[in-house]
């Protein structure tokens, strides 16, 4: 099977432009088929506030009212996206902005309400609905998805949903048609045993030695929801996760060479 590579970008690299041209001018190097995945909510917090709408996490998950939406719609879906779509055809890279709505490519529902009111939040259940179709016609075509982190109800309602969800549903449904590495870029070289110290990275991360890290407490908290998604992801037909600097991405890209490499 062909290879193909989901790389989700993470918020602290899409704040610092110095940082996200070099990540732009990289992934747009990386051979071969490529899905770019975003979110943006550092932005959408500040436009909120400008706007007067306070913004309102709750264990690092924003609650996402009616005026919630519209700021991360605007932030998400036009004014990151198609900023970074023009940013990639300037480095060559034939890209197309889209949102899980477009082509009805995630299907996804509102987060129920049990303890809290997430408001127009959304769960991706079933990779299989996933538009892959779609998404290979594109890869076809030579065209790079850049995902921004919104999907439907198909209702006619947008949902804000997690990044790091989009780009893993992705990559287990597109796993299907291609060999695929799901790769999340951020600012640390990868999964570190001390997270005050960058050379501590941890290179090959297997089931046995996380299962041994969490019990001794090893492992940053912040980083154990990303790679309990890893190792779902992997288990549901992705080849390799990776996660790794930004900084890195042309090495990342051929697996093994930086970041940590999460496998089963």
């Amino acid at each position: 099977m062909q290879k193909l590579n989901v790389i989700k970008i993470g918020g602290n690299v899409l704040d610092n432009p110095a940082q996200l041209e070099q990540f732009l001018t990289d992934f747009a190097s990386v051979q071969g088929p490529k899905v770019l995945v975003h979110g943006g909510g550092k932005i959408a917090s500040e436009l909120s506030k400008q706007l007067g709408i306070e913004p309102n996490m709750v264990n690092g998950r924003r609650i996402t009212d009616a005026d919630t939406l519209r700021v991360v719609t605007m932030v998400y879906g036009g004014l990151l996206n198609k900023n970074l779509v023009a940013q990639l055809q300037a480095r060559g890279c034939n890209s197309l902005g889209l949102t899980g709505a477009d082509a009805n490519v995630i299907p996804a529902h509102k987060r129920p309400v049990k303890d809290i009111d997430y408001g127009f939040v959304g769960d991706v259940e079933n990779p299989e609905q996933v538009n892959v179709t779609f998404l290979a016609s594109l890869a076809e075509q030579g065209l790079t998805p850049v995902f921004a982190a919104l999907t439907h109800d198909g209702q006619g309602s947008l949902l804000n949903t997690n990044a790091d969800t989009i780009a893993s549903t992705l990559a287990v449904a597109l796993s299907r048609q291609f060999e695929v590495n799901l790769i999340y870029c951020f600012e640390k070289k990868g999964v570190l045993l001390d997270v005050e110290d960058e050379t501590s990275v941890i290179h090959h991360l297997q089931p046995p030695y996380y299962a041994e890290l969490k019990e001794q407490g090893a492992i940053f908290a912040g980083m154990l929801p990303k790679l309990d998604n890893a190792f779902s992801a992997l288990q549901a037909g992705v080849k390799v996760v990776i996660i790794g600097d930004a900084a890195e991405i042309q090495d990342i890209a051929v697996v093994g060479k930086a970041g940590t490499k999460i496998t089963l």
